[in-house]
């Protein structure tokens, strides 16, 4: 199985223009950091946003990650350093940003 993770504006911009169901027909299931989901579902997050990830969809994995200090993400904002963070505790194959 292939193992994807994903920071906040990917999912966020693919909802706002409709197409988040591009995410479970490319990849079996997207898994985002807990601080993701709070990007998500952040008050000056759009509705449709904030609607969407209270009631997250099965293909969605939300997960808590062991925080390190051995990467130098601290440029980064915290949905895309823990996005990252997961991905190399999870040995991700893909991560899904939007930065460089």
């Amino acid at each position: 199985m292939t193992i994807v993770v994903s920071d906040t504006s990917p999912i966020c911009y693919l909802l706002l223009i409709n197409k988040i169901d591009i995410l479970p027909s490319l990849y079996k299931s997207i898994i985002i950091p807990q601080t993701v989901a709070g990007e998500l579902a952040a008050p000056e997050s759009p509705s449709a946003v904030k609607n969407w990830i209270a009631c997250p969809p099965s293909w969605l994995q939300i997960q808590s990650i062991e925080l390190s200090q051995d990467i130098q993400v601290e440029k980064l904002d915290p949905g895309e350093s823990e996005a990252i963070l997961l991905a190399e505790q999870l040995k991700a194959d893909l991560v899904i940003l939007d930065d460089r």
